[in-house]
This record gives C-alpha cells, structure tokens and sequence, in this order.
C-alpha cells in the first residue's frame, strides 16, 4: 500500500516558489548570465594589450588621454555599481539588464570608428554605465532562478566566469590587434552583446523586489562620489 502510495504520489522538488518553467531552463539562463559577466569583465583588461596600436594611430591620444581611454571604463562601471543594482531591484532586473546590454553594444561599436581620442574617453565612459547595469543584474536573476540547495553552486560558477573574463580579455585583445585594426578589441563586444541581448530576452524571467523599496537618492549620491574619488585618486 505504502508503494502503490508513493508511485501516485511522487515526491514534488522544493522550487522555492520559482516558476516550474524558469527552474528547468536555469542552466541556460545560468549560461546566459555568465557570458554577458565574462563580456563586461574581458572588457576591462582587452584594451590594455591595444594601448602600442592606439598611441600609433590617428587618434594620436596624449599619455593621459590613453590613461582615461583605459580607466574611464572601470571609473564609471565601479561608481555606478550599485545604484544600478539598485534600480534593477527596483524597476525589474531583466529590464536593467537588457538596457544595459544595448548601452554597451551601442557605445562599444561607436567606439571602434572614433576620430577624436575625447570621444573615444567619453564612449568608454558611456559602456560602463551599460556595463554597471549589466552585473548586478546577471547575479539577481540566478538567484531568482535557482533554489535555495543549487544557489551556491551557481553563483560560484558566476563568480569563476568573472574570474576567467580577466584573462581572456587580454588574450582576446591580443588576437583582434594581430589581425584587424584597434578599433576591433572595441567592436567585437557589440555583436557578442547582441547575442547575449536575445538569448536574455526569450530565456530570463522577469523579476524585481517583491516590496517596492524608495530610492535612495542620497546614499546613491554618496556612493558615486566615494566610489569615484577613491579609483581615481587609485
């Protein structure tokens, strides 16, 4: 009896209230996740090895100009981290990160084909918004993806991927300068982007604070200016 019981009874897995739907497509969105994480961290290392190429071309930057070509990026990604975050909790995480990845696709391609080495600062500066919008949210929409007894694995594999964008960045780099022209290590981010763009809109799920919090404005306020005082005095 206890048999014929459990036959017609199988036990259910605890989901945590996930979406069966968004459960039994998380590796995918798992897989997703880490690839716009390995783009927007490859992002911060690639330029370096096209610093020789850039100095020698039309652009004709200054040393402090190719200073600013590689920081302006990280400046921005590093001070608007989290009030980024925090406006994809707010608004809708999936939002933030869809916005974020036509940012950096729209600036990363502008940025291959600039003329003046001031817009080429500015455009970087333009990716790490796209890029600030893009991290947190790739780590919010695991968690609302996987239960509670397969989190911890999948934010360590998120973890080791954004570990393995800081290498691959140069070696990536490396290759496109050998072969094409400067403007290439920015170029290749935005159909890498796109790609990333429509595997998140059909496999991420939609998903934001379930109690709508108030901004906070000041503190977002003191964060940008901290955060940005401290890298570039770095």
């Amino acid at each position: 009896e206890d048999l014929s019981v459990t036959a017609a009874n199988p036990v259910v897995e605890d989901l945590d209230g996930i979406d069966p739907k968004v459960y039994h497509r998380r590796w995918a969105i798992l897989a997703t996740m880490c690839l716009s994480l390995v783009l927007i961290v490859a992002t911060v290392s690639s330029v370096n090895v096209a610093i020789p190429a850039l100095a020698k071309s039309e652009l004709r930057p200054s040393p402090t100009q190719i200073l600013w070509i590689v920081d302006a990026y990280a400046l921005v990604f590093a001070a608007l981290l989290l009030p980024a975050g925090a406006i994809g909790d707010r608004f809708g995480r999936k939002g933030a990160l869809l916005t974020g990845l036509v940012i950096f696709a729209a600036a990363s391609a502008t940025c291959a084909f600039m003329k003046n080495a001031n817009a080429l600062i500015a455009c970087r500066a333009v990716m790490g918004i796209g890029a600030a919008l893009i991290m947190p949210s790739t780590l919010s929409l695991l968690q609302s993806c996987f239960p509670r007894r397969e989190r911890t694995k999948a934010i360590a594999m998120w973890a080791g991927f954004a570990g393995a964008g800081g290498a691959i960045g140069p070696i990536l780099g490396g290759l496109l300068v050998d072969h094409f022209w400067y403007g290439s290590v920015f170029f290749v981010a935005a159909p890498i982007a796109a790609v990333a763009f429509v595997a998140s809109y059909v496999l991420a799920p939609s998903s934001k604070e379930a109690v709508a919090h108030r901004l906070d404005f000041g503190g977002a306020a003191l964060s940008i200016v901290g955060f940005s005082a401290l890298l570039a005095a770095i």
